[in-house]
Formats: C-alpha cells, structure tokens, sequence
C-alpha cells in the first residue's frame, strides 16, 4: 500500500472529533507564560515612565501595553485548537504550543521595542511594529491550521518536485532583477506596499526537491561509488545535484550577498544527503567545496572580506562597521544570567536603539539582555523541540519521501536558528536571516508557517479504527454459567 493511501482514512470510518488533551493542556501554559510576561511589561514600563517624568507611583498597574493584541493573539490560537479538535485527525500535538510559545515571544518583543521601527498604512489605518506582527502571526496560524487539516495526501509534492524546484530558480531570478537592496545585500522583492524574501519561501521549496531526488535515488547514492585514486565519490551521473547545490549556495553570496542563506540551503543539503545515505564522506566532500568556495569568495569580493573581517574583530571600527556586533555583545553582558526584566533593558540612545535593526538581525540580543542566559537556554530549547518533533514525524514516516521531507522540514527549522544565534552571539560572521517565529518578517513567518503545517500534515497516524462490537449474549452466557473470564 503506498503512502498516499495510508495517509487517507480508511473508507468507512467516519472522521469525529477528537480531544486533543495534551496540545489544550500545553497551550494553556503558553496563555499563562505570555500574559504574565506581558503584565511584567506593561508594568516595567510603567514605572520607567514614571521616573523619566519625576513622578512616584503609589502602585504599579500590569495592564499589558497591548491587552487587545495579547486577546486576539490567545484567541487565535484557541480557535485553531478548536479546529484540530473538530477535524479529528490524530496529528502531533506539541508543535502547535511550542510554536505558538516562539511567536508570543516574538509579539511581546515586537510591542516592547518602538512602534515607529516598522509602520505600514493600510485603508487609511496606520499600524506600527506590534500590530503588523499581530497581523502576520494570524496569517501564519490560518496557514497552518488549513496545511493540517486539508493536506491528507502528499502526491502534489512529490509528484512536482521538478516543477517546484523550476519555481524556486524563478524566484531567484526575480530578486536578481527586481529585488531592492538593503545593508549591502539583495534580499527583498517588493509588490505593491507588500514587500518579503521569496529565500524565505525556497527554503521550503528545496526541501520538497531534494527529499524527492534523494528517495529515488537513495539505493545508488548509498551503495555504489566512483573511485578516482584513493578518492571515493558518488556516482559519477549524481554528482551533478551536489555541484549544482554548491554552485547555487555560492551563487547567492555572490549575487544577492547574503551569506545566511547560503549557509542555510547547502547545510540543509548536506543533512539530508547524509540522513538518506549514512556516508559520511558525502559531507566532508561537501565541507570541503564549500569552505573552498568560502576561500575564493572572500579575496574576490569586497562584501564578503568586509563581514568577515568585521566578524573577527568588531573593535577595529567599533563606531562604524562593529557598531552591531560591539553593542550586541554589550547587551548579552548586561543580561547576565537572570537578565534586567522584561522591558527593562537599556532605553534609547540619542533616540536610536542600542542594538540596530533589533527586531530583524538581533532578536537574541534583546531577549539575552532581558531574560539573561537562563531566557536565552529556554528560547533555543524551544527550538530543539521543533526539530526533535520533526525528527520523530520522520522516523515514523510510511516511506523514504515522508521521511526524508520532514527531516528536511526539521533541520530548516533548526540549522535557521543556529546560524542567526551563532550570529548573535558572534560564533560566526552575521548572515542576512531571520529567527523563526521570532523575528519581524511577514515572509519569514509565512515560510515557517509552512513547516509546521506540513509537518503537522505529515505526523498524521490515519483515522482510528471503531472499538470491537461487545459480544453481550456471549457474556451473558458466561455470567449465568457462573464462568470466570480472564
């Protein structure tokens, strides 16, 4: 039986509702966590308005600074629940919490940080940083809910991989011609007053490809080998995806200057060739192009030699180009273990933020310097549950594709947030991308949106057969005999 079939519910059954216990129980906690962090806000920021203007409070109110947004936001997340409930399918129920854990924090950052950042008018109406958040977060809910409940089958994925990927090479070549440029990078692809990443969006595309490439080919790409010498490589005919993916990753430095990506889309590739082949030296072999790749890039171009070199020592221009970093750092060592509080961190400078593009590049820095080392832990271990989730989705999976695509959906997930906290906390150089759920971004959000959809989509066990029909004459029977059941 193929996996389409086993994903659909068996015929006769009837889908009923179902409680979903664990998912309400964990939710519950998220409600309570983000009301009490923003009751903590509201009244932080209170008492700092207080002292700026010389006057003494007599009590401390913990009215959140956006209690409407906060309702809307728990509200959402209710009726999705309640969606899952009523459709009855017996998907995971952990990611849904844990994501909707990421994007309270995220709101909560987003209404602490000044509105004007980030404004947008829409009909008239003028929205700030907070409220286009909001926005982007209820869309991103009704994109997973509808993945969840509607997708039940997964031919529409592997059977156009090849048309998923030319898609992807669209994008890309958009954003060469159209795209707008932003700190040095080439990143963003405006229409109309809505502007996003379409890398955001391909990351989710190469996934879909690559899961559909490595389970047709797995069998040869695991067993057979080309020796050159004391060399061995892959079959000589598979090599062209790997060189195509390198050539692609560095592309992207070159073109678009964003080293992020890059990073992301080639570790992705090497998790998965590895995870669909078990040989190691498929990795290494693409470590080694890369850091090769890496090598060349960084004494032919400007942009590159630039991030690296500031990477390495901020302090050589720490009012110029190691602004970002320096203050960064700065923020981690205020926050210490405990952090200042939340909203307590440092205010304004000349009217400028401490940190650059806070709400973008360094979200880790403001949540490090406010909720400390022991925030910071409870963040990343957020996002170890994601990927340990789609881990287990994956090895439960009914064949190499199902497998293979929720792996590849777990490690965007995970190898994202690595390279933006490495980043952060100046492990390696700053790169162009974005923290999961956290970040400011309607793209950003949208993408991951789609992988705990599709992931919830793909950890559905198939409907739950009816219980056996009681045999009551029989056990009447037994009773009146005065027999003794097991």
């Amino acid at each position: 039986m193929s996996a389409v079939a086993q994903a659909r519910p068996l015929a006769g059954f009837r889908i009923r509702p179902r409680p979903r216990t664990t998912e309400l129980g964990l939710l519950a906690i998220v409600a309570v966590t983000l009301v009490v962090g923003a009751a903590s806000l509201g009244a932080t920021q209170q008492l700092r308005e207080a002292t700026e203007a010389g006057v003494t409070l007599k009590a401390l109110d913990f009215t959140p600074p956006d209690p409407q947004g906060l309702l809307v936001y728990l509200g959402a997340l209710l009726a999705v629940h309640v969606a899952f409930v009523l459709a009855g399918r017996r998907t995971d129920q952990v990611l849904l919490p844990t994501a909707a854990m990421l994007g309270g924090i995220g709101l909560l950052l987003m209404q602490r940080l000044p509105q004007d950042l980030v404004t947008q008018s829409f009909g008239g109406t003028q929205l700030g940083l907070g409220q286009l958040q909001l926005a982007w977060l209820l869309v991103a809910l009704t994109v997973v809910a509808t993945l969840a409940i509607a997708v039940r089958s997964d031919a529409w994925l592997r059977t156009y991989k090849y048309t998923w990927a030319a898609a992807g090479i669209g994008l890309l070549l958009l954003v060469f011609v159209f795209g707008s440029e932003s700190n040095g990078a080439r990143l963003s692809l405006s229409i109309g007053p809505v502007s996003g990443q379409p890398s955001e969006l391909l990351k989710v595309i190469l996934v879909v490809f690559l899961a559909g490439y490595l389970s047709e080919n797995r069998a040869l790409l695991a067993e057979e080998s080309t020796r050159i010498g004391p060399i061995t490589l892959p079959p000589l005919p598979y090599l062209a995806p790997m060189v195509a993916m390198w050539a692609i990753a560095l592309g992207i430095v070159v073109v678009q200057k964003d080293l992020g990506a890059a990073l992301l889309f080639f570790a992705v590739f090497l998790g998965l060739l590895y995870i669909a082949t078990g040989r190691p030296s498929y990795v290494v072999g693409g470590l080694i192009l890369f850091v090769a790749g890496a090598f060349v890039l960084y004494n032919l171009f400007g942009h590159v030699h630039a991030r690296v070199d500031n990477w390495l020592n901020p302090w050589a221009d720490p009012q110029g180009a190691g602004f970002q970093v320096v203050q960064a750092l700065y923020a981690f060592g205020r926050g210490g273990v405990l952090g200042v509080g939340l909203g307590a961190g440092l205010p304004l400078i000349g009217g400028h933020l401490p940190v650059p593009a806070v709400h973008t590049d360094y979200p880790l820095a403001a949540i490090g310097e406010e909720l400390g080392l022991i925030g910071l832990l409870a963040v990343l271990g957020l996002y170890l549950v994601l990927v340990s989730r789609g881990l287990r989705i994956a090895s439960a999976g009914h064949d190499e594709f199902r497998s293979l695509l929720a792996a590849g959906l777990a490690l965007v997930i995970g190898v994202q947030a690595f390279i933006i906290a490495a980043g952060n906390l100046k492990l390696i150089p700053l790169t162009g991308i974005t923290l999961p759920f956290i970040s400011y971004g309607g793209s950003s959000l949208l993408a991951n949106a789609l992988v705990v959809g599709l992931l919830l989509a793909l950890s559905d066990r198939g409907a739950e057969p009816p219980p056996a029909p009681r045999d009551r004459r029989r056990r009447f029977r037994g009773f009146r005999l005065g027999k003794v059941r097991a």
